[in-house]
């Protein structure tokens, strides 16, 4: 054992017990977080023009601070991007991390010198948890990969620009450095199939035993590096590969094609993180759902997700949380983000200590119909038929088709098998039956005869990244879309699908 593995335990059980103890007092440090939070902005411009320095409490806070998403703060995000000084927060933020939006293009969110660390120690925690509750250091003394943007930053008006990954890269501590791949020239490169493709090559025959990434691009870089080496499974080529951190997608539609790819089950750990904040941390192999991160410089609100539009939604704190309604997560943090809509929702499993699971999208949702069906509902009617069925999917969306050429209207649904079912109609079927079993509203409107039963129309292999491909959204923090509400991305898949 190294000295790293070493000392890694006795930290470990030091950051668990700060940890636990502050998710004792969730409560109370949220409290105490939103009034120094806006203590600390009264003087600038958008705390001045919202009178916090009149903000005694939640209520005070709530009518003076509207709830928003990224254009309606855009007043003030322009403002500091084009270097104006005490907007959002006090004095310049340190880097502007770069997102792609949907009607917003370029999205800058501020990260700040108070709010780095938020980043930094929460996916430190994440690790140290892990060793804290299961005493295994095994892949501390090994060799660690993050699949991630490039760490090349861009400059704005003075400020530091780029995606959060590559800004990120440059606080990665330095008694991890030497362990950490890819090398930086490798990690410079833009193009993902041949960044892929050079850490294939670069790490094969490294001891590698932590890999990080979203899902669908890490089972690409498995992909890549069964195929150079000739192995089978990745086992074979890093045996000593013994944990999996994820996060940005929901893991179990890829679970079963890792895992066979990979040889074995690997312990995981999922992650909650986004370019407005850390948000949350699986603490624990044993407990579902994923720990809130109460202690370091965001202040939660939630809206039950139907009211989200609502001119006057219900808007409540930490304290005032249900197990099991959907919400949507609202954020102010200490990089000035105030009242920001993340356009997340999620559900709380667990109020001691405060765990949640992230259900979906606000805008990936489909309710041609009023049947409001989320992400967390397909997900679950599909891989419970595939689980049922013995089959592999690779990729999948929703979407649904208003104005069939004859019949009712249906949900079509474009999977990308990787084993597919013997009987499309059986199977299909089957997801309908599941997704009626969560939604009611889809039950009634397929009961009454409003909607028929879903269809599936089939995507050739590889279609789903040759789509993403096509609209430069290859690797990174990418992902695609569960479902939405319209036929865009539906007529852009056709070129894709099995005619």
């Amino acid at each position: 054992m190294g000295l790293k593995s070493l000392l890694a335990k006795p930290f470990a059980d030091y950051i668990a017990k700060r940890v636990y103890d502050a998710a004792k007092n969730a409560v109370a440090n949220q409290e105490k977080i939103m009034m120094e939070l806006v203590q600390t902005a009264a003087q600038t411009q958008f705390g001045k023009d919202h009178h916090f320095s009149n903000v005694r409490n939640y209520e005070d806070f709530k009518a003076a601070v509207p709830v928003r998403d990224y254009e309606a703060l855009r007043y003030y995000i322009d403002k500091m991007v084009d270097g104006e000084s005490d907007v959002l927060w006090p004095g310049k933020p340190l880097y502007l991390a770069k997102t792609s939006g949907t009607t917003s293009g370029v999205k800058y969110i501020p990260l700040t010198k108070a709010s780095i660390p938020n980043h930094i120690n929460s996916a430190r925690n994440a690790l140290l948890m892990y060793v804290h509750e299961t005493r295994n250091t095994d892949f501390i003394s090994g060799k660690m990969i993050f699949l991630q943007g490039s760490p090349v930053l861009g400059e704005k008006n003075g400020i530091k620009t780029g995606r959060l990954s590559g800004i990120v890269y440059h606080f990665v501590p330095g008694y991890l450095l030497r362990n950490r791949m890819p090398s930086y020239t490798i990690n410079c490169i833009e193009d993902w199939e041949t960044k892929v493709e050079a850490i294939a090559h670069e790490t094969m025959s490294e001891k590698m035993s932590l890999i990080s990434g979203i899902p669908p691009w890490v089972l690409m870089y498995f992909e890549k590096l069964t195929a150079i080496s000739g192995k089978k499974t990745v086992q074979e080529i890093f045996p000593d590969f013994s944990l999996f951190v994820y996060g940005g997608v929901n893991y179990e539609p890829y679970r079963s094609k890792i895992e066979a790819i990979v040889g074995k089950k690997i312990p995981s750990i999922e992650t909650y993180p986004a370019s407005e904040g850390f948000i949350a941390y699986q603490d624990s192999q044993n407990a579902e759902g994923l720990l809130l991160n109460v202690d370091s410089g965001i202040f939660f609100e939630f809206i039950p997700a139907g009211e989200i539009f609502n001119d006057n939604p219900t808007r409540v704190m930490l304290k005032d949380v249900q197990l099991g309604v959907n919400y949507a997560l609202i954020l102010n943090n200490n990089a000035g983000l105030w009242g920001y809509n993340i356009g997340d929702t999620i559900k709380f499993v667990s109020l001691n200590p405060y765990r949640i699971v992230v259900s979906g999208r606000i805008k990936h949702f489909i309710s041609a119909f009023g049947e409001h069906v989320i992400g967390e509902e397909v997900e679950y009617a599909l891989l419970k038929a595939a689980e049922e069925e013995q089959i592999e999917i690779v990729e999948f969306t929703v979407a649904p088709q208003v104005n069939p050429e004859s019949g009712l209207p249906y949900h079509e649904w474009f999977i990308e098998f990787g084993t597919q079912p013997t009987n499309l109609t059986t199977f299909a079927a089957k997801v309908d039956e599941h997704l009626q079993h969560k939604n009611i509203y889809y039950k009634d409107l397929i009961t009454g005869k409003i909607l028929r039963s879903l269809e599936i129309t089939l995507v050739k292999e590889g279609g789903f990244r040759n789509f993403m491909k096509a609209k430069g959204k290859l690797g990174g923090q990418n992902k695609v879309a569960r479902l939405s509400n319209d036929r865009l991305i539906a007529d852009e898949l056709k070129e894709w699908t099995v005619c």
